[in-house]
């Protein structure tokens, strides 16, 4: 998201910053997590003996590393109301290729596509085949936001204050909360650095299973000049186990608030919800995905 547009001043290029802290954090921690089994188990519990939070968090992290290497490709369903639909809940059948995501819209507020729009979306496709290069191209940012989320992901063991460690069926929830020795690196790390919540760690096989995270206060940076996230403003995301031995995320729910800048207001709200998951081979190019999405 940016959060001022137009502007080549220090200032604007710091909100942006800011602002692709704020909300990247909360749509791209769903992107990058790519399963194992780690510890010993008490008798009777899933929870590996003498594994304090921190500990269980940095073995997760090593597991979802080690399996991110192997991550394989998909198609899915999306049902999606975010500011990118224009508040409209769309209906998409994605496919994940080396190039980046195709999308192929299907419905919108139920209805599926007919006539110009349906023809208008075919047409979009086909561009698309004709031109892989150029859609690897603009698929770029994508890929940076998946690296970006890995490292915001990687601050939790060493940034945060990780309690409460506790059984809730087949996972463990570990709470956080920022630890004040931290000194933050970055405006970025300075916003997630402001959150409290929790994580869901799935026994068995130590993948991450969800993520929730809020702001208990207002996060100002340069005393509200530079930008102000509100207080409530939350994120929360969550996987699922599919075929191949993976988890994908299932659920993402981002609801910020604030103001920025030249009074810019920052906002991002998004539902997702992804269904129907079926591999598809490692090298299928971007032509073969988007026949896929047009069966």
């Amino acid at each position: 998201m940016r959060l001022s547009e137009g502007s080549r001043s220090e200032g604007s290029k710091r909100t942006r910053f800011v602002g692709r802290a704020g909300v990247g954090v909360a749509v791209t921690l769903a992107l990058v997590l790519g399963a194992g089994r780690v510890g010993v188990r008490a008798a009777g519990s899933d929870v590996p003996v003498a594994a304090s939070p921190k500990e269980l968090v940095q073995k997760m992290l090593a597991v979802e590393d080690a399996e991110g290497l192997r991550k394989g490709r998909y198609t899915y369903l999306s049902k999606e109301r975010s500011e990118r639909t224009g508040g409209r809940l769309w209906t998409e059948r994605v496919a994940e290729t080396s190039a980046g995501k195709l999308r192929r819209l299907i419905a919108e507020d139920g209805q599926p596509l007919t006539g110009d729009r349906a023809a208008a979306e075919n047409a979009r496709l086909a561009g698309i085949a004709a031109d892989p290069a150029g859609f690897r191209k603009r698929s770029e940012a994508l890929k940076n936001d998946e690296k970006h989320a890995k490292e915001m992901l990687n601050m939790l063991p060493r940034a945060f204050l990780l309690e409460g460690m506790r059984q809730e069926g087949e996972f463990v929830r570990i709470d956080f909360r920022p630890d004040p020795a931290y000194a933050p690196q970055s405006l970025e790390e300075r916003v997630l650095h402001g959150m409290v919540g929790t994580i869901l760690v799935d026994s068995k096989s130590t993948r991450l299973r969800s993520v929730q995270g809020r702001l208990p206060t207002d996060m100002s940076i340069g005393f509200g000049l530079v930008a102000t996230i509100k207080a409530g403003s939350n994120f929360a995301t969550m996987r699922t186990p599919v075929a191949g031995n993976e988890w994908k995320t299932s659920v993402l729910d981002t609801d910020i608030n604030g103001r920025a800048i030249f009074f810019k207001a920052i906002g991002k709200k998004e539902h997702a919800e992804h269904t129907e998951f079926a591999q598809v081979p490692m090298d299928i190019t971007v032509a073969q995905a988007v026949a896929l999405l047009q069966r």
